[in-house]
């Protein structure tokens, strides 16, 4: 199936790591122009040259962040086609009245305004192309959420409405937004120290590997018995980015195995 996505410019928030970073390599291989921008980006230098991978440093958390991203990728590429709002953070605490202020504030600013303000500054140049398209991650969490990330999952709820906000309004421009909403996914969010699968293994009292397959057996009842890869969200969000998605726009697509979550 031809996507028909060569040649084309995508910019990437949080690329460095997990979907983010099997989005980019997917998207290379589909021949697509990245720029690429994440908190750390050194590792990602072999990925691909220069006239096919713009790196870019920045603090998404920030309006600066932001918009010096698009800016470097405009100045670079000349262009921006395709927008992937992806960075995002979790912050995992097993009761409400653990998350502070200062929590609430990172995990918004990161996983929500961090959209906002790449999205506002991308905008108009998304805006000048006869089809362009914009594709959040946003979570199954943003409907039910998730007892191990109550912060995390309302910043998702809002992704969710931001998608439908942004599709009625520019639809009629030629921008096409859309979002994907992963179910467990093995990033390296569920793998760093005191994450996902920690929690599970306390949880559970498991070894952590055996606490994840419990989950995705007996909790979330997915029937493949386990959770996502990252290179699964990839493909979701090449299709929405490409031509043979033309006439989805306002859509979230769940890309969850089946979990129990949404039944």
């Amino acid at each position: 199936m031809n996507l028909g996505l060569q040649n084309k410019v995508a910019l990437i928030t949080g690329a460095g790591n997990g979907m983010g970073l099997a989005i980019t390599k997917s998207f290379l291989k589909e021949g697509v122009k990245v720029a690429g921008g994440d908190l750390t980006t050194d590792h990602l230098k072999d990925l691909a040259p220069a006239d096919k991978l713009h790196l870019v440093t920045a603090d998404l958390s920030t309006r600066e962040g932001a918009e010096s991203l698009v800016k470097e990728a405009v100045d670079h590429f000349g262009r921006i086609d395709i927008l992937v709002n992806n960075v995002g953070i979790a912050n995992y605490k097993d009761s409400f009245l653990k998350l502070t202020d200062e929590d609430w504030d990172k995990t918004l600013q990161t996983n929500l305004y961090s959209m906002i303000r790449t999205t506002r500054a991308a905008l108009p140049y998304l805006r000048n192309q006869e089809h362009s398209s914009i594709i959040s991650i946003a979570s199954e969490s943003g409907h039910v959420p998730d007892e191990f990330a109550i912060d995390y999952s309302v910043s998702k709820a809002g992704v969710i409405n931001l998608t439908s906000a942004l599709a009625y309004e520019f639809g009629g421009d030629g921008v096409r937004v859309n979002c994907v909403s992963p179910g467990p996914t093995r990033t390296h969010m569920w793998e760093q120290p005191g994450g996902m699968i920690d929690m599970l293994a306390e949880k559970f009292s498991m070894d952590g590997e055996k606490a994840v397959q419990h989950f995705a057996k007996n909790v979330r009842q997915i029937p493949r018995g386990e959770i996502g890869r990252p290179e699964e969200i990839a493909h979701a969000v090449l299709f929405l980015a490409s031509d043979q998605a033309s006439y989805i726009n306002g859509a979230e697509l769940p890309v969850n195995g089946g979990s129990i979550k949404y039944h």
